[in-house]
C-alpha cells in the first residue's frame, strides 16, 4: 500500500491539532501527557512523509526513520519520567487534576 506523502502530512497535521487541543483544553495531568505523545507521534509521521517525499526511486532515503526512531525513545523517556511526576503529584496532592497545582498544602 503507498500512501501519497501529502496524505500523510496531512494526517500529521490533524493528530498535531488534536494533540495542542487536549493540551490546552484538559486539566488532567494523564491527559495531558497522551496529548504530549500524540504530537510527538504526529511530528514522527511528518518526519516519515518527508523522508519519502525527498527519496527517489532508486534510493530510499532514511533520515526520517531514524529520526523518528530517535523521537520515539525521547518519547519513551518522556513517558517514564512524566508518569513518575504524575505519582508524585498524586501522593501530594491527592489528585491528577491540574486544578489542584496551584492549591496550598
Amino acid at each position: 500500500m503507498n500512501i501519497p506523502p501529502q496524505q500523510l502530512l496531512i494526517l500529521a497535521g490533524i493528530l498535531f491539532a488534536i494533540g495542542v487541543g487536549g493540551f490546552v483544553i484538559r486539566r488532567n495531568l494523564i491527559v495531558v501527557l497522551m496529548s504530549i505523545e500524540l504530537m510527538l507521534n504526529a511530528a514522527n509521521l511528518t518526519f516519515i512523509a518527508a523522508s519519502r517525499m525527498h527519496s527517489t526511486s532508486e534510493v530510499q532515503n532514511l533520515d526520517g526513520a531514524v529520526f523518528a526512531i530517535f523521537v520515539i525513545c525521547v518519547a519513551a523517556v518522556e513517558a517514564a519520567v512524566g508518569l513518575a511526576l504524575v505519582i508524585a503529584f498524586f501522593r501530594r496532592h491527592q489528585s491528577i487534576s491540574l486544578d489542584s497545582l496551584g492549591a496550598g498544602e
